[in-house]
């Protein structure tokens, strides 16, 4: 296998080099446009909650079930074309999943009942499903591993931009337009990303692999099964914290602005706004994560405590904020938990994608990523439906039981990334040398 050339060297003076660079950068703000969009889709729904339940006479559970559809291909489409990434341009994907996004939602925007709904939103899923890995893949490809952790953070971002600032306009358009107008708005939104993309889009070819321990100087490391590499203890420990990380996501996405107009009383226009706060803390966290894994790596710590440990510390948050909710009165002070909770605990996801996108070689980047995040979204799957259970069964309080449920998840997500997540060992037990643990002593 011949390894793509390296990118130029940063100099002043290098034109090409300094092209680029604002390259990378235009790819990587394309992309987290890519990101709010993406999850702009997923959110209008949830947005939606009680008028699409009123338009089409559903009960909790049903809508649950609704949301959980758009889940049931998302987990296969991840893998199907994560693996697929190895081989076909990034470019050419990305391009394809947001046409198709487009294409999704016009037969619900057009009209019909539950089984209309329910189909436009597999077939959306489906179109969405790898989006996520498949961008951090596109990203990552234009920087070397010790810079990667704000452009990954950046894309994540995208998801928490997304929420934020489509959840008023849309809110608005749903209060005074109806919800069918608001999935008109995301149509055209996607169309017109679509054709910025084709425009300016381009794929990276900066292959990269800290882990390239085995080989010599300026080589690729060898290619390996991605049975070795799902076996590996990093990356079944990122994936589970991920997977306790997104189930929070989902229930933000699906279920918070019922939560907070049904059991919290806050009016349909106040909760358009305060379901902004979990996202705008998230926002502050992933930025601040990436500023502390970048300056801990360039100190000389290891990936263990700059990601593994971080994140780990940031789920244990999470799960302390959601914990706590029982114990405390008043609307306010529960959102003010919810929203740290949610917020904080929903943040590991830039975590786990620089965290893969490390342990596994360049060839393997777009399968390894495109796995994990298909195990990771079947949180979206079981979450709405779960909560939507709850609620038909015990009421307003069912929302509280699954804010505590998703605490606990979230504590065990907590203990898997302080445990299991050290892609230095990892990778030297892929490579089949000594860790660089073992050799010198460090993170002992």
């Amino acid at each position: 296998m011949t390894a793509a050339p390296p990118l130029p060297q940063y100099h002043p003076g290098n034109t090409e080099a300094t092209s680029s660079k604002v390259r990378a950068w235009t790819v990587t703000a394309l992309l987290v446009v890519f990101m709010m969009v993406n999850f702009a889709d997923k959110s209008v729904l949830g947005l939606a909650a009680d008028e699409i339940r009123a338009d089409l006479d559903l009960s909790a559970t049903q809508f649950g079930l609704a949301n959980s559809a758009f889940f049931l291909l998302f987990s296969v489409a991840a893998v199907v074309v994560g693996l697929a990434a190895d081989r076909v341009s990034p470019k050419i994907l990305l391009l394809a999943m947001a046409a198709l996004w487009s294409v999704a939602q016009v037969p619900a925007a057009i009209g019909g009942g539950l089984a209309v709904l329910v189909a436009s939103r597999v077939f959306l899923g489906a179109a969405e499903g790898p989006a996520f890995p498949v961008a951090q893949q596109a990203t990552l490809a234009w920087f070397p591993n010790h810079r990667r952790n704000l452009p990954g953070a950046l894309i994540t971002l995208g998801i928490t931009l997304g929420v934020i600032v489509s959840a008023p306009g849309l809110s608005w358009v749903i209060q005074h337009h109806g919800w069918r107008a608001a999935l008109w708005v995301l149509v055209g939104v996607g169309m017109v990303w679509a054709i910025a993309w084709a425009a300016l889009g381009a794929d990276g070819r900066h292959h990269t692999a800290k882990a390239d321990v085995a080989a010599a100087p300026g080589e690729e490391r060898v290619d390996l099964p991605y049975r070795r590499i799902f076996a590996s203890r990093t990356w079944l420990g990122t994936t589970f914290a991920y997977f306790t990380s997104y189930w929070s996501v989902a229930l933000m996405l699906v279920w918070l602005p019922s939560y907070l107009r049904n059991a919290l009383g806050y009016s349909a226009h106040d909760a358009g706004t305060v379901v902004i706060a979990p996202w705008a803390i998230g926002a502050v966290v992933l930025l601040a994560q990436a500023g502390v894994t970048g300056r801990m790596m360039r100190r000389g710590a290891g990936s263990r405590r700059a990601r593994g440990w971080v994140g780990g510390f940031l789920l244990a948050m999470g799960a302390v904020c959601c914990l706590a909710l029982p114990m405390v009165d008043g609307s306010t002070a529960k959102t003010v938990l919810v929203a740290l909770g949610f917020g904080v605990g929903g943040s590991y996801a830039a975590i786990a994608a620089t965290t893969v996108a490390e342990l596994a070689p360049p060839s393997r980047n777009g399968g390894a990523l495109g796995v994990m995040n298909a195990v990771v979204t079947v949180a979206g799957l079981a979450a709405p439906a779960v909560v939507g259970a709850l609620v038909d069964a015990h009421g307003t309080s069912g929302y509280q039981s699954a804010i505590a449920l998703a605490g606990l998840l979230l504590a065990a997500g907590a203990a898997a990334s302080f445990v299991l997540v050290d892609p230095d060992r990892d990778i030297a037990r892929l490579a089949g040398v000594p860790s660089p643990r073992t050799r010198t002593g460090a993170d002992s």
